[in-house]
């Protein structure tokens, strides 16, 4: 059995910023860094990223060239298996480009991508809300609405690089108002992220308030933002359901922006059950641990 390297660093590339973190063997954090995104062309993120693998080698004493340290990197999209280029990323500067070889030749070492979701989903299965669970499903509600599977903790991965792209299927079990749903930037209409994500719950609000506003009005009794949200935490118990319906995962854990809205954990288990098909639901719904930090810490446990 290969000997894990000491020091595992990992970047969080996200549209406005990117963080840095380097873990130990324990899991303990040795290093962590956040820098703004810097602005196109796209050479300017391989530049950003390898000095930030820099910094945290020198911080740590370690050399990815070496193999004292691995580098795993959290991206919002995917690399095709059919091109080797970045494919599905909401950051466009990134697609069409072999990141990780462009960042494996700057770096001097290998360096493994995952998706974003994927790295959320397997920070909180390796030490997190979902540690000791078999079958974890992390679940992204932000900007929009991602997801990734982790089983024996590994990142499920697929022939298309798609697994857990729970967003781009359709909102289950849809009402007569739902039916033909919001246009979706992936062409389609309908998609559970037309619903689920941040924009999609301010669309739906008749003031068009903030996600946060939204929640802090429906705390203190405001009826119509309580409304809104009994749609939304509805539709995500439906859309959960399906989930559960094909996975059937040990624990679902709740990132991005929406996962601290406290009705979540409390009403969506509560209406899920009449549509997973079973006649009762184990499946755990949990909020993460490690909070922001799960998709630099995901990226950094790439590496087994």
């Amino acid at each position: 059995m290969t000997t894990p390297a000491p020091i595992r660093i990992g970047i969080d590339l996200g549209g406005t910023k990117i963080e840095a973190l380097a873990l130990d063997r324990a899991g303990a954090v040795r290093f962590r860094e956040r820098i703004a995104t810097p602005p196109d062309p796209y050479a300017n993120t391989i530049v950003a990223i390898t000095s930030l693998v820099r910094a945290a080698e020198a911080a740590t004493g370690s050399s990815a060239a070496n193999g004292t340290a691995t580098v795993g990197v959290g991206i919002p999209g995917t690399i095709s298996p059919a091109t080797g280029l970045v494919k599905n990323a909401n950051s466009v500067r990134l697609i069409g480009h072999p990141l990780d070889r462009d960042l494996a030749a700057a770096v001097g070492a290998p360096v493994r991508l995952g998706n974003d979701a994927d790295c959320f989903a397997l920070s909180e299965a390796s030490d997190g809300a979902g540690a000791g669970a078999k079958n974890v499903f992390g679940i992204i509600l932000g900007t929009g609405v991602g997801g990734g599977l982790v089983i024996d903790g590994r990142v499920v991965g697929g022939p298309n690089a798609i697994a857990g792209e729970w967003g781009h299927n359709p909102l289950p079990w849809p009402t007569v108002a739902e039916m033909s749903g919001p246009s979706c930037y992936c062409g389609r209409r309908g998609c559970i992220e037309t619903f689920l994500s941040g924009p999609a719950l301010r669309c739906d609000h008749p003031a068009q308030l903030s996600p946060p506003d939204i929640i802090a009005a429906a705390e203190h009794g405001d009826p119509v933002a309580v409304a809104t949200l009994d749609r939304y935490v509805e539709r995500l118990a439906r859309a959960l359901a399906s989930v559960i319906n094909i996975v059937d995962p040990h624990v679902i854990v709740v990132g991005g922006g929406l996962s601290n809205v406290a009705r979540i954990y409390t009403d969506v288990p509560r209406l899920w059950g009449r549509h997973v098909f079973s006649d009762t639901v184990a499946t755990k719904l949990l909020p993460p641990m490690h909070g922001d930090a799960s998709g630099v810490r995901g990226a950094a446990w790439l590496w087994p």
